[in-house]
């Protein structure tokens, strides 16, 4: 890998998800200094599976304090200066969020040492109220630059007044960039029958139901054999669900890594009918159309016409359409995973996530030398 960041970088995230690891272990590869990661436990109820285990980055574990819950909801990281002064980095990279109150201490504690900090988030979609608007500006205008995963969440940015050279968009890779060409796949279903795939935690947010339910409403000659990996909380009642509305549902448990193999190579469809969705990027690796919905702006640089179909969220009505033509054209499926292919090979990889975040450090070291 040709980039190259000469600095010591920390990086501050209220929790280590499992997703996360591959891309930290890459950027430490790149941080001649180093790069540690601090970040604590979530809440039970969040349900976020296995913590992540670094290997190349190290991780300082933050002692979270969780205060309240849903709209109301903030976290204290107590023993934040702690790790800041232990590890003193040049940079310092924080999730963008105002719930998180010990931020703009620490952004305080960089800038009075002369080093830069570097915001990490979603965007800002226009919030209610003025002074609402008010707080958000000047939260966001502690940072030196801001790092986001799609060019909605710049246009945020944007709107809100931060400068457009100081915006970086990083795509929210968790695969590598693939070499050479994608895996063929037939032109007609290989058992007659498409194969429809999910994967994901089974929670209420990732609308599984729904999906159960639009293949249940499909013409008899397009419908599939649904194929849901995952684990979680929701399994048992969408088992039900499935036993009574579309029994051609299979529940797998949860896989990982090379488990998960078997089911990519013999699915034509990834489909995500509710929010989060990382595992669209590995489904698209394996030269697979996707349809997901949309949620928060992260998709719209994924997923494209080429590629697949993104759907209105919550309406049953849409996933019905759109699983009908698609599943009625596997010729067409068969081109849209070769777009997939592409669109991973190219743009959305964790190589050039890592570029992104060089761009951004070298520009913030830049501004505060």
């Amino acid at each position: 890998m040709s980039v190259s960041i000469p600095y010591r970088v920390g990086i501050q995230q209220r929790v280590l998800p499992a997703y996360r690891a591959a891309f930290f272990d890459r950027l430490a590869q790149v941080c001649e200094g180093g790069l540690s990661v601090f970040a604590g436990q979530p809440r039970p109820e969040e349900a976020l599976g296995q913590p992540a285990v670094l290997r190349t980055a190290q991780h300082v574990q933050a002692n979270n304090l969780h205060l309240g819950t849903g709209r109301l909801y903030t976290c204290v990281q107590r023993n934040l200066f702690e790790w800041l002064g232990q590890w003193n980095p040049d940079v310092l990279i924080v999730e963008a969020n105002p719930r998180y109150l010990s931020t703009p201490a620490a952004v305080r504690w960089m800038h009075a040492r002369h080093k830069p900090v570097i915001g990490w988030g979603l965007g800002a979609p226009p919030s209610r109220g003025f002074w609402r608007e008010v707080l958000r500006q000047r939260f966001l205008c502690l940072f030196d630059a801001l790092i986001t995963y799609s060019q909605r969440g710049a246009e945020q940015y944007l709107r809100l007044g931060f400068s457009p050279d100081r915006i970086f968009v990083a795509p929210n890779a968790v695969t590598p960039r693939l070499k050479g060409n994608p895996p063929e796949k037939p032109p007609a279903f290989t058992s007659g029958q498409p194969v429809l795939l999910f994967v994901g935690r089974l929670q209420a947010r990732k609308r599984v139901d729904l999906l159960i339910r639009a293949c249940a409403a499909l013409a008899h000659e397009v419908r599939p054999r649904l194929i849901v990996v995952g684990e979680g909380p929701e399994r048992q009642a969408l088992e039900a669900l499935a036993k009574t509305t579309y029994p051609d549902t299979h529940f797998t448990g949860e896989k990982r890594d090379d488990e998960l193999e078997p089911y990519w190579h013999m699915a034509d469809l990834f489909v995500l009918p509710g929010t989060g969705g990382l595992a669209v990027q590995q489904a698209m690796a394996h030269a697979l159309p996707v349809m997901v919905a949309e949620a928060d702006g992260t998709q719209e640089d994924l997923v494209t016409p080429e590629n697949g179909w993104r759907l209105i969220p919550g309406n049953l009505e849409d996933l019905i359409q759109r699983l009908q033509e698609a599943l009625s054209q596997p010729g067409r499926l068969r081109e849209m995973g070769k777009a997939s292919y592409q669109i991973v090979a190219e743009r959305v990889n964790l190589d050039e996530m890592v570029a992104v975040f060089a761009q951004a450090i070298h520009s913030a070291m830049r501004l505060r030398g």
